[in-house]
């Protein structure tokens, strides 16, 4: 048994090398990145992403609007604040002239983001634009002109396209930050990722596949995202996370933010496949380690006191509704036959192979995750480590 588990876990970490995990943080040192200018009046980079796409042409749309002096400066005052900020909320909020035929094109391509990770024609505003490269005091940014980019659907791109006000584009060194200040498109992936789980999880439901949306009961236990059995009146055990690190956090200049989240498998009560989604929006830089104290299983919700987790995050580009289908097609498949039989590799199997260049990224996989696991275990693939303890949440 001990070797067919090694086996697993080496082919595992086999299978993870070549997909090239990345996560957010790797801070690079700040050299030259302009390479090349080209009059060419748009640039069609090699994208194999519908995000990445929408994203590269809405970054051109935002450059060739900032030749409105006006409206750069009320860009840049935005964005010397330091953080991203909503492109539908920049626009909407201008009242100059140049941005009015920008919020169109902004609007459209938050309906075609929307459309292209599966969530909702309600999910609202998705895109955002947030300061890379030499960051010049407020004052100065609003006198240098910037360049605007988007992420490749690439980590491992060699350049990053960026355009300047009149429409020309840029070649970027993928691997240094650039001498001047770059605005970097991008969707707002802690938005989207909560919306997506909510779609996950309702398309789960409706496949056959319990989640925590299907859980019949008062929901005791909703500030740790699950729901209470009607049978734990008395409060119910869980397994929570007191520490985490990941180690391989290597995301480029040009990423935005990762989410993290947590797909927790297992047998529920009535010997079916369930699926629990867990975030971990505060997992950004590598080898530091966490404190979130948050609760991963509700043992409550499982027939046997084994379960799986894969962790995985998204850079933009996820399909949740893609997600659910394959999740389903694959868990469904499996049945209860009276012992606990993992279930990480079927999750990690149902993934498309397109999904394993940047969309979304494996990190790491616990199996049989048990009720009674307490201190430090490290992923199957040593990439994260995650220090867990029992905790145990009693009734209201």
């Amino acid at each position: 048994m001990e070797d067919t588990l090694f086996a697993l876990l080496a082919a595992q970490r086999f299978r993870t090398v070549l997909t090239g995990i990345t996560l957010t943080g790797l801070a690079l040192a700040t050299t030259q990145g302009l390479a090349s200018a080209a009059p060419a009046p748009e640039r069609k980079p090699d994208r194999t992403s519908t995000v990445a796409g929408i994203e590269d042409s809405t970054a051109r749309s935002l450059a060739l609007s900032l030749s409105d002096r006006s409206w750069r400066r009320q860009v840049s005052g935005a964005l010397a604040e330091g953080g991203p900020v909503g492109l539908r909320e920049l626009t909407d909020a201008s009242a100059t002239e140049a941005p009015a035929g920008l919020g169109a094109d902004v609007a459209k391509a938050d309906r075609r983001v929307a459309a292209a990770k599966g969530l909702g024609a309600d999910a609202g505003a998705l895109l955002r634009v947030s300061l890379a490269g030499k960051r010049p005091n407020g004052a100065a940014l609003s006198r240098v002109e910037p360049l605007v980019a988007s992420s490749p659907s690439d980590d491992d791109a060699d350049v990053v396209v960026a355009y300047d006000s009149e429409g020309n584009a840029h070649d970027l060194a993928a691997d240094r930050i650039p001498d001047r200040p770059v605005y970097l498109v991008g969707v707002d992936t802690d938005k989207a990722t909560r919306a997506g789980l909510k779609v996950l999880e309702k398309e789960l439901a409706a496949a056959g596949v319990p989640t925590p949306a299907t859980t019949p009961a008062a929901r005791r236990a909703e500030p740790h995202g699950f729901a209470a059995p009607a049978g734990a009146a008395s409060g119910f055990w869980t397994t929570r996370v007191t520490a985490v690190t990941v180690a391989d956090l290597e995301e480029p200049w040009f990423k935005g933010d990762a989410e993290i989240f947590d797909l927790v498998t297992g047998f529920g009560p009535d010997g079916k496949v369930r699926v629990d989604t867990v975030t971990m929006p505060y997992l950004d830089d590598t080898d530091t380690t966490y404190y979130p104290n948050q609760i991963l299983v509700n043992w409550s919700l499982y027939k046997y006191d084994l379960a799986d987790v894969v962790m995985m995050e998204d850079d933009g580009d996820t399909n949740y509704s893609s997600l659910a289908k394959a999740l389903a097609a694959a868990l469904l498949t499996i049945a209860d036959q009276g012992a606990y039989v993992p279930l990480a590799d079927a999750v990690i199997d149902a993934m498309p192979a397109s999904w394993w260049t940047d969309d979304p990224d494996y990190v790491d996989s616990w199996y049989t995750l048990a009720k009674t696991t307490t201190g430090t275990r490290a992923g199957a693939s040593a990439n994260g480590r995650m220090t867990f303890d029992r905790y145990y949440v009693p009734a209201l």
